[in-house]
């Protein structure tokens, strides 16, 4: 899906709207992925980072058509960086269709994602496990068949303190297993957890569902409390929680986190704390085009009460403020920006991701730019089949100050690539970096790095 600015007579009625949503295009930083669909956001931090794992709505659709999951990772809660799809439905020999939300969990240095897939064999709903030695992956099938099969979906894992693992899940209802050490297999039976209107609220009007639960149970431990955070009610979905004193139950309702909002009829919720503050991830239609089979991951700063419940908080357009500033003296991906127009994304020949189908007055966005005391020169990996172009370097917004102009020559391929260098002058302090490209029509020039020297 490409951003703001569109370039087909289709979208004109989806920009419009955007701009009613987005009135200030580059103060904003949500939704935190722009040039595609995202969905089901699963946070987890590792090692530093905090590593996004998300569902993938393709473009265009008018049900939950998802092929592949995806991943991203910030250091800053602002800055994400695409590392592409390290696993879809072709990972799983066994499943057919509808790549669902799931969830990645990391134990003894493996990375375990469970998803949703449906079964070949059965044509019910089951869920899989992918492996791998690193967050982005690449993931192979665990186990090479489903680790449970009821027909239920959205899994999601915890491991409490005591070392003990825990997959719940489902869909109408909610079950759990314990998972053994390996987290590919698991003790005993599926348990369904009693769906109380004490434990999860009463929802009215639907005598075959009395309580607000819907889908998307994230559980997790804070301060010696269970918290259980999910989809409440449909359709249109809100997120509310439940806690209890142990991570079976029993479940008390305790209200609601975010109302229903957004032009999304699902929300998927996600919990995580870095950096010393917590952060709340959710999904809205919020981008050109979206809705509620096109959505977008967002994600809100909030802290919690003082007796540990959770505020009622909203979404919003602004995100988080920055956890931490962008060390431009280093290499960075293109690929990591708080917001791109125009851009998208794609596998480069030199290994991670780069950015691509660049044309004239496209420009990304990176936050929180610590130039200290000055930038003296700019050098970026660039690949051409065309002429080439400009790469103008902006600070404060896509029409900001001009601290360098960098020119991009042809290289004779969109993978053959080739450093170019620029001089800067006034990039001073911490600032918010847009990268502008101009140049002729047509495709430009795709990017894979950057990087400025003092």
């Amino acid at each position: 899906m490409r951003s703001l600015p569109c370039r087909t007579v289709a979208w004109i009625v989806s920009v419009v709207c955007a701009l009613a949503v987005f009135p200030a295009v580059a103060s904003a930083d949500n939704p935190i992925v722009q040039h595609v669909y995202t969905a089901d956001p699963a946070p987890m931090v590792y090692n530093g980072r905090v590593y996004l794992y998300t569902g993938h709505d393709e473009d265009g659709s008018t049900n939950f058509t998802m092929k592949d999951w995806r991943v991203w990772s910030s250091a800053d809660m602002v800055n994400w960086t695409d590392h592409g799809s390290p696993m879809s439905l072709a990972t799983f020999s066994w499943a057919s269709t509808n790549a669902w939300a799931g969830h990645t969990i990391q134990r003894n240095g493996m990375f375990y994602w469970y998803v949703p897939v449906t079964n070949r064999a059965t044509g019910r709903m089951a869920i899989g496990v992918g492996v791998s030695n690193s967050p982005t992956g690449p993931f192979r099938d665990a186990i090479g068949r489903p680790l449970v099969e009821n027909g239920e979906i959205d899994p999601a894992a915890f491991i409490d303190d005591n070392g003990q693992a825990y997959l719940y899940w489902g869909n109408p209802n909610l079950w759990y297993v314990k998972l053994n050490p390996d987290m590919i297999s698991f003790s005993g039976s599926a348990t369904r957890i009693p769906l109380t209107t004490a434990g999860f609220g009463t929802r009215t009007g639907n005598p075959s569902r009395p309580t607000l639960y819907e889908e998307a149970p994230w559980v997790y431990k804070r301060n010696g409390l269970y918290y259980n955070v999910f989809a409440a009610k449909c359709c249109s979905e809100f997120i509310a929680y439940s806690t209890a004193p142990s991570p079976t139950g029993p479940w008390t309702y305790r209200g609601t986190i975010m109302p229903t909002q957004g032009s999304s009829f699902t929300n998927h919720p996600g919990i995580i704390d870095y950096k010393g503050s917590s952060y709340f991830f959710y999904h809205n239609g919020a981008l050109p085009g979206g809705g509620g089979f096109t959505r977008s991951v967002a994600v809100e700063k909030f802290s919690y009460n003082a007796d540990g419940t959770i505020p009622t908080f909203n979404m919003t357009t602004a995100g988080p403020p920055a956890a931490d500033t962008l060390n431009p003296y280093v290499r960075q991906e293109a690929e990591t920006i708080a917001w791109g127009s125009g851009i998208e994304t794609e596998p480069a020949s030199e290994g991670t991701m780069n950015i691509g189908h660049i044309h004239n007055n496209d420009w990304i966005k990176i936050k929180a730019v610590a130039f200290g005391a000055g930038a003296k020169s700019f050098t970026t990996r660039v690949a051409s089949a065309t002429n080439g172009g400009t790469i103008e370097l902006r600070l404060g917004n896509q029409n900001g100050t001009v601290v360098g102009r960098c020119t991009v020559a042809g290289t004779g391929g969109w993978q053959n690539w080739a450093n170019v260098s620029c001089p800067v002058t006034g990039a001073t302090g911490t600032q918010d970096l847009f990268l502008r490209f101009t140049g002729a029509s047509g495709y430009l020039f795709n990017m894979n790095w950057w990087q400025f020297t003092s």
